[in-house]
């Protein structure tokens, strides 16, 4: 069982440009994903996790991610996002929850694990390093894995957790 979800964190580099104020960037600040840093995060239940940090998330880049990063045997869990459609094709089966009917958990389909990494991904984020040049995001996605990634729960204690870095 394998979960994924997309969130947007900081603000880009570069401000949006429009093509009708002739080049100049908006002169106040906008609200939603539009300038924010796209990320993709993929967690198998009980296991690791992968996040990347794509320059832009379309369907084309998450099903490229997706389909090369996840096991054709797996079931696949989102939300209900148009980014995800079309999925049914490449794995054993592609189940969905809908938030927008408030519906996060039906069974065991849900993709609270991925938004959980997510949620401590961004704590951190504000919380200790405060900043973040969009270069270097994908280090910052690195150490936030390699955490996820060798916690208790997978059997890794502080000794072999140094022993690893």
């Amino acid at each position: 069982m394998v979960e994924g979800d997309e969130t947007y964190f900081g603000e880009k580099s570069e401000p949006h440009v429009s093509e009708q104020r002739r080049g100049h960037p908006y002169q106040y600040e906008r609200k939603g994903p539009r300038n924010k840093r796209a990320i993709l995060g993929l967690t198998e239940r009980g296991g690791s996790v992968r996040t990347f940090h794509v320059a832009q998330a379309t369907k084309i880049n998450v099903a490229d991610l997706v389909t090369e990063n996840v096991d054709r045997e797996s079931r696949f869990f989102t939300d209900e996002s148009k980014l995800y459609r079309g999925m049914d094709a490449h794995f054993v089966s592609h189940e969905t929850v809908k938030h927008s009917a408030g519906e996060y958990v039906r069974g065991d389909v849900h993709s609270n694990t991925i938004e959980s990494h997510f949620s401590i991904f961004k704590r951190g984020m504000r919380g200790v390093y405060q900043h973040c040049a969009e270069k270097h995001l994908h280090r910052y996605l690195a150490e936030f894995d390699f955490r996820q990634n060798r916690r208790v729960a997978l059997g890794v204690n502080d000794i072999s957790r140094a022993d690893q870095i």
